[in-house]
């Protein structure tokens, strides 16, 4: 991974966002101190932290940032003042990551996954979250925590994303999360609803999912068929984010850090230079119109 290309595009984006940002907020009496560490550094060691795969931040920190990259950040501040600064990007990272999101290509996929804050066992004596979290049941079992919803294109890249608490229906957040696309939507059998195929037929997106047991089968062309068999390319990309990008984890002591952690991570994925494909792209003249 290159570091130089990902901390100056971190920091070209922080030059344009930051004055815009600090004219917003309210004036404040209290003092102000300039940080030891500017915000374009918090952000890339927090980028890069899931780039290369380490599942503590602290460990990374410590053994690797302070001991591997004292040139390139000379002015690193100690472990718990990194973790008081993270809280303060995570406005920045928000920003950053819209930034950084792929263009709609017309055959999107969407998906959730379960982002589990704590083992069941200890439902009852967990307080980091108990204002946000919620319980939740997968195709796997119960959770605790909360539900990550993604589209991604045919090429990997992730066009859009949104967290909500775990007990809240997979359909309730996609209109308003692919408002911006179009064309062609695959999707799992937990998507079925002929309410959000309206929806979204009026958005100019068609709804395509595979049929329950208890439903009339109906005609599909052939090319719909082969995409929808190709939706294991988002569980490939939720696969990546959880075990490679570590943005799931019951070691949380912040809601805001826990954000922080996933907003970073979503941002790391958008780096990668081999994405899950389809490889379809340089084909396109055999492929159909898809707007209607």
């Amino acid at each position: 991974m290159d570091i130089v290309a990902l901390f100056c595009d971190i920091d070209d984006f922080c030059q344009r966002f930051e004055p815009w940002m600090n004219a917003q907020m309210l004036p404040v009496r209290q003092r102000q101190r300039k940080s030891q560490m500017c915000l374009s550094e918090v952000m890339t060691i927090l980028v890069l932290f899931h780039l290369l795969g380490y599942r503590n931040l602290k460990q990374f920190y410590l053994e690797y940032v302070c001991v591997h990259l004292r040139g390139a950040f000379p002015q690193l501040v100690s472990y718990n003042r990194f973790v008081e600064l993270e809280g303060n990007a995570l406005l920045p990272l928000c920003a950053y990551l819209k930034t950084r999101m792929g263009r709609c290509t017309g055959i999107s996929f969407l998906d959730s996954t379960s982002l589990a804050v704590c083992h069941n066992r200890r439902i009852n004596s967990h307080h980091v979250f108990v204002e946000w979290a919620a319980r939740g049941k997968t195709s796997v079992g119960w959770f605790y925590g909360f539900k990550l919803h993604l589209v991604v294109n045919d090429e990997g890249e992730l066009l859009a994303c949104c967290l909500t608490p775990g007990n809240v229906d997979d359909r309730a957040p996609v209109p308003e999360l692919v408002q911006e696309m179009w064309g062609k939507l695959f999707a799992d059998r937990g998507y079925i609803s002929q309410l959000l195929f309206e929806t979204l037929f009026d958005q100019n997106i068609q709804l395509i999912t595979k049929l329950r047991r208890n439903m009339k089968n109906k005609l599909m062309p052939l090319l719909d068929k082969i995409l929808l068999r190709k939706r294991a390319i988002i569980e490939s990309i939720v696969d990546q984010l959880k075990n490679i990008s570590q943005i799931e984890h019951a070691r949380h002591r912040s809601p805001w850090n826990f954000l922080g952690n996933l907003i970073a991570g979503l941002i790391a994925y958008t780096w990668r230079p081999k994405k899950p494909s389809l490889g379809i792209r340089p084909h396109d003249h055999l492929l159909p119109v898809l707007v209607f």
